[in-house]
């Protein structure tokens, strides 16, 4: 089951990445840029829950789909955040943070994964709050206005991208603790 609805929004989240960029490039006025930019981004990011959601739903569940799930939400953030730090509104340290856990966590699963130890590393609530909170505050930047006239979405940005920062952290910390009896176990 290669072609399903779920693989296929999913491809569409990569697909998606050179298009979120390529708004930044129109000349059309700034706000209209941003505001494009983050509609395709929060869209797209539904996407990630809507695929699974359905997946399992309609009983779609495949292993190619299980591996590409988690590369293309990774290559989304990913080139939301070089985006955000070329148009200076995250500090490069927070990128390289968030994404560096990223390519971390995705060799310590993959190892693990060899070791026959995946469930060591298996997704945890850490994980998922570091996602929700990262997944809230890059549309924030990338909006990069008030909304609603009230709420100033780049402060509100700021503030939460750090918070990522430090969660993203935390469960970086939490999956190499969980991981580490079994590598301790096997370096021996």
């Amino acid at each position: 089951m290669f072609y399903t609805i779920p693989t296929l929004m999913t491809l569409a989240r990569i697909v998606a990445i050179p298009l979120i960029v390529a708004v930044y490039y129109l000349p059309i006025a700034p706000e209209t840029r941003n505001l494009v930019a983050t509609s395709m981004f929060v869209v797209f990011a539904i996407t990630d829950w809507l695929d699974g959601y359905l997946a399992r739903k309609l009983n779609q569940t495949s292993a190619f789909g299980a591996f590409l799930d988690p590369v293309a939400d990774k290559f989304l953030v990913c080139a939301a955040l070089l985006m955000l730090v070329d148009m200076h509104r995250v500090h490069v340290l927070v990128a390289l943070v968030i994404i560096g856990r990223e390519i971390a966590i995705s060799a310590l699963r993959e190892w693990m994964a060899q070791l026959g130890a995946s469930k060591s590393v298996a997704v945890h609530m850490a994980g998922k709050l570091k996602t929700t909170v990262q997944m809230v505050a890059i549309p924030f930047l990338l909006y990069d206005g008030m909304l609603f006239n009230w709420i100033d979405t780049r402060q509100w940005g700021d503030i939460l991208i750090w918070a990522a920062a430090v969660l993203t952290i935390w469960s970086m910390v939490y999956y190499m603790q969980k991981a580490l009896p079994e590598i301790r176990a096997r370096v021996k």
